[in-house]
């Protein structure tokens, strides 16, 4: 049985280290929640490590300065790893080649740009129209207010029969923009597959991702871990796939299935609804605090 909580603090004492998502759990894009960020201080005052683990298409570097420029203080966490750093890493390796055609935004430019220490030597990447590509790399699409994977349809079926290799830099199907509900490159990715074609993942809930944060992280085997996020197929399916506890955060994607009171969810809808999806987290809580 999922047990659900009021506070982190029930159970934080029973932990080393914190995995938690950002994006409907700290924040809703635009501010960060004051409870969560409370709740993350005190997990961290009383010795634990906060990882901030998120499938945003950008390394490190800048999921930080957008946090920064929200609010979020930095005394919230240790470090932030991003699904951009794992999927940086394989695209200098020649994941999908060196010429690519790239779906997504100017903001997500430092994928290509800032190139990590360990890779300046590696063959230069090269982003070029879908006719010359020898690859995809998807950070999310061109309008991710407007558009739908759907409009991705003639060009996926040229680059399908030519035997492109997609590169999903940020696993998560859709985000909450505070109101507004966005695609994100797992749908491109997801759609793509559904069509035919190949896509790579590096976030959650795929094991790089959480290596590199163990890696990081200075974990032993024995470290006592638990996630926390929103995302059922990301978050919560990715522990499980790790072997650690987690904390399905019900107030956020999938909030309308559990009741009227977001902060207290259901008992008996959240029961039917993770049995619907053969998801087991450990606990769960409205909001994060």
């Amino acid at each position: 049985m999922t047990r659900i909580l009021q506070s982190l603090a029930e159970i934080s004492a029973s932990y080393d280290a914190l995995f938690c998502d950002l994006w409907g759990c700290l924040h809703n894009g635009k501010q960060p929640y004051p409870a969560a960020v409370a709740a993350l201080q005190a997990f961290r005052a009383q010795g634990g490590k906060v990882c901030l683990m998120t499938n945003a298409p950008r390394p490190n570097q800048y999921v930080v300065a957008q946090l920064d420029r929200m609010g979020v203080p930095r005394d919230a966490w240790d470090l932030v790893v991003s699904s951009g750093d794992a999927a940086q890493d394989a695209m200098f390796e020649g994941a999908v080649g060196c010429k690519v055609w790239h779906i997504g935004l100017a903001k997500d430019d430092g994928f290509f740009t800032d190139i990590p220490q360990a890779h300046v030597n590696s063959p230069a990447i090269s982003r070029v129209e879908l006719s010359e590509a020898e690859g995809i790399v998807a950070s999310g699409p061109f309008d991710e207010l407007n558009e739908t994977p759907e409009d991705y349809r003639d060009r996926f079926q040229d680059a399908i029969d030519r035997g492109l290799v997609m590169l999903c830099a940020n696993p998560d199907l859709v985000v909450d923009m505070g109101d507004t509900r966005i695609y994100c490159a797992g749908a491109l990715a997801e759609f793509y597959e559904s069509m035919g074609g190949k896509a790579l993942y590096y976030g959650k809930p795929h094991a790089p991702i959480y290596d590199r944060a163990r890696q990081l992280m200075g974990l032993g085997s024995d470290a006592r871990c638990l996630a926390v996020g929103d995302g059922i197929d990301t978050d919560i399916l990715g522990a499980m796939q790790q072997g650690i506890d987690s904390i399905f955060v019900t107030g956020g994607l999938a909030a309308d299935a559990f009741g009227s009171d977001v902060e207290n969810p259901d008992a008996d809808k959240l029961r039917d609804w993770l049995d619907a999806r053969h998801r087991l987290p450990a606990y769960a809580i409205g909001r994060l605090r």
